[in-house]
């Protein structure tokens, strides 16, 4: 469910959450507060979460901000130096913390305007960053945007034992969450080319990857099937650091 502000006549609600390292109980915890209507995320300060935890946040303010902006339940985000006082806020207010959330639903997208070119990125996307993010808004850019993910038996294929760490169905759920993307699929072929299968069912105009993903595979399947290879920089979020799922996850 994404609440639209602007229509949908119930209060706001207002959650605040650092947010520090996004985690898909974080995101499920938003979506659900969201259902109680348009959802305003405070974003904790650097000084503020030190304050609360006796630690610095292993994310910087800016790049907390960012993420919660990205996500499709947050209607808008600021970040705060002082926790919300009781009664303050006006409208409603949640604390994420105490909500249970179970299994990552997935997010239905309805077809896309007419007229409007089938955008396709796929990888694995073990560990959702700003990195990734930055780059589901620059593929968006060309149209509307569909993710593949990679399943587990073939990101196992390619990377080995011990990846991914995270499920393909949770994957699938972060991904899905962020506001740019139109609809995250996992594939269900093999190899480099493992979304052939998608596709066929998304036939998109664009096919868009990173200098990483720059595949000879990639190159000639796209050129089979008159589709428009896009390579883009691996470029950060103008103001925050250069991040990697390999850093991340420690491996």
């Amino acid at each position: 469910m994404n609440v639209d502000p602007a229509s949908s006549g119930l209060a706001p609600v207002v959650v605040e959450a650092s947010l520090d390292n996004l985690r898909s109980r974080d995101v499920r915890q938003l979506q659900e507060a969201a259902r109680r209507g348009p959802l305003h995320v405070r974003v904790p300060s650097d000084a503020l979460v030190e304050e609360l935890t006796g630690s610095r946040p292993a994310f910087p303010a800016a790049e907390r901000l960012f993420l919660a902006e990205s996500l499709r339940w947050v209607a808008s985000a600021t970040i705060v130096d002082r926790p919300t006082a009781s009664g303050a806020a006006a409208g409603q207010t949640a604390d994420p913390a105490s909500t249970t959330v179970l299994g990552f639903p997935v997010i239905q997208a309805p077809a896309p305007p007419p007229g409007v070119p089938r955008v396709l990125v796929t990888g694995c996307f073990d560990w959702l960053h700003s990195g990734h993010i930055r780059f589901f808004m620059d593929a968006a850019a060309y149209g509307a945007l569909h993710v593949v993910v990679g399943s587990d038996r073939n990101v196992e294929l390619l990377k080995g034992p011990g990846h991914p760490l995270q499920r393909e169905a949770e994957r699938r759920y972060m991904v899905g969450s962020v506001r740019s993307v139109h609809q995250c699929l996992v594939s269900t072929g093999s190899g480099w080319m493992d979304a052939e299968p998608e596709v066929d069912e998304i036939r998109p105009a664009f096919y868009v990857v990173n200098e990483d993903g720059d595949q000879p595979e990639k190159r000639d399947f796209c050129r089979a099937h008159g589709i428009e290879f896009v390579v883009l920089q691996r470029l950060p979020h103008a103001g925050l650091p250069r991040r990697s799922s390999t850093d991340l996850r420690g491996f």
